[in-house]
């Protein structure tokens, strides 16, 4: 089978904390309040209803392992999750990433090997002051 992959673009925001423990998420809002502490950027240049149908259909089994690839800076951070026949994929605001099984339309990937207060923390600093952020899924 080919790797699919999928990148989105976004930007951090003064009021990223990454404290989230068993999430983390892009969105196409252009704000975050504290209280949103598994966003790790704001203005995203995608979302999840925008993605190539061939990369969702190979996300939709529970065979699929699907990596995320979060790079700011020159730092990167990788988790590993797997998809869901129960993806849909068709959230046209945001993305999510679960260390759980909880699916809704923002879910991307199911059971990740880590969460928003996992990144290393000069990371977070960095989207705080603004930094660009881009998120690449590769599934197999």
């Amino acid at each position: 089978m080919n790797a699919h992959e999928e990148t989105v673009r976004a930007r951090g925001h003064e009021n990223v904390s990454a404290a989230h423990q068993s999430t983390f998420e892009v969105t196409t809002d252009d704000w975050l309040t504290p209280a949103g502490d598994c966003i790790l950027a704001v203005e995203a240049d995608r979302a999840p209803a925008s993605f190539d149908p061939a990369f969702v259909a190979a996300c939709q089994t529970t065979d699929a392992e699907i990596e995320a690839t979060v790079t700011v800076d020159d730092r990167e951070w990788t988790a590993i999750g797997r998809g869901d026949p129960k993806l849909t994929f068709d959230s046209d605001r945001s993305l999510v990433c679960r260390t759980s099984d909880y699916v809704d339309d923002r879910t991307v990937m199911v059971a990740a090997s880590g969460a928003a207060v996992d990144l290393d923390r000069a990371v977070v600093t960095a989207l705080t002051a603004g930094a660009e952020l881009t998120l690449t899924l590769r599934v197999e």
